[in-house]
């Protein structure tokens, strides 16, 4: 009797407090609820892949099983069809790298040199591209002349290329020949008082290694597929942009652009990448 008198009362209340948490108001906010709870979803499910997949690292590569190795230089131009992602109005290419330096999620570097030897602070970052204008304004009681000084930040639309340095090397362990980032860097157009082009700056270089993270969780427009979105990581680690050499590791560090011009520019650059390809080919027997 006892047993079964205890049993009854473990049910009742267990049913008592069921009862009192479904007389509570759906509308109360806690701690851990989420704000856009009560917003329509834009979509047919909720999409939470991206968020949840995990970074792979790069694998272990030892120095004496690399055979070969050659630094190249490359140019993005996000105008050409292929790379129109980057300049995806909803989160272009330059705000992800832009705000995360402002941020202090990832370090921006000089661009003294390419080797990323000197450390840019956030508000140098900030300051980069932002124009210093003075206007004209009238108090509306007085009517007195008001001199005031506005800052425009720059606009993601006038970065229109991009640097890339990167290592391709031929591991011996997996027979493979493989690429690796190493550095991006956002390029901008100098003008004159007169708005007339001067030539190409490079803003900051960013450690693409230290940027993979940030990258991993930064969606990128698929224009195949809407259901199966990639990131920015996946985008740069598949190799699927358009882009040019200007320039390979040489004894005279010079630019393809400082012996040769026009087509032979573009033929110039066209036999580097296909010297990559035959080293590869050559390697192998048939």
């Amino acid at each position: 009797m006892k047993f079964a008198f205890r049993l009854f009362s473990l049910v009742f209340m267990l049913t008592l407090c069921n009862a009192s948490f479904a007389q509570q108001p759906e509308n109360i906010l806690t701690e851990s609820s989420d704000p856009n709870e009560g917003r329509p979803l834009d979509d047919i499910v909720g999409k939470r892949l991206t968020g949840d997949k995990r970074l792979l690292p790069y694998d272990h590569v030892r120095e004496a099983d690399i055979f070969w190795e050659k630094r190249i230089w490359r140019v993005i131009d996000i105008r050409e069809k292929m790379n129109l992602p980057f300049a995806y109005p909803e989160r272009p290419f330059f705000s992800i790298l832009m705000d995360a330096a402002i941020g202090g999620e990832i370090t921006a570097y000089s661009t003294e040199d390419d080797k990323f030897s000197s450390k840019l602070t956030p508000d140098e970052v900030a300051t980069m591209g932002a124009t210093i204008d003075t206007v004209i304004t009238f108090d509306p009681e007085t009517y007195e002349e008001q001199i005031q000084v506005v800052r425009n930040d720059i606009n993601p639309e006038d970065v229109k290329r991009f640097r890339m340095k990167e290592v391709w090397f031929f591991d011996e362990e997996t027979s493979t020949l493989q690429v690796r980032i190493l550095g991006i860097a956002p390029l901008i157009d100098k003008n004159d008082e007169n708005g007339n082009f001067l030539y190409e700056k490079p803003m900051f270089w960013v450690y693409y290694p230290e940027a993979r993270e940030i990258l991993s969780r930064e969606q990128v427009f698929n224009a195949g597929n809407d259901a199966s979105p990639i990131t920015w990581e996946d985008l740069m680690e598949m190799r699927f942009f358009s882009s040019y050499i200007f320039k390979e590791s040489n004894v005279r560090d010079r630019r393809i652009q400082d012996y040769l011009t026009g087509i032979d520019l573009l033929l110039e650059a066209d036999k580097i990448k296909q010297e990559i390809f035959n080293f590869e080919h050559d390697l192998w027997s048939y």
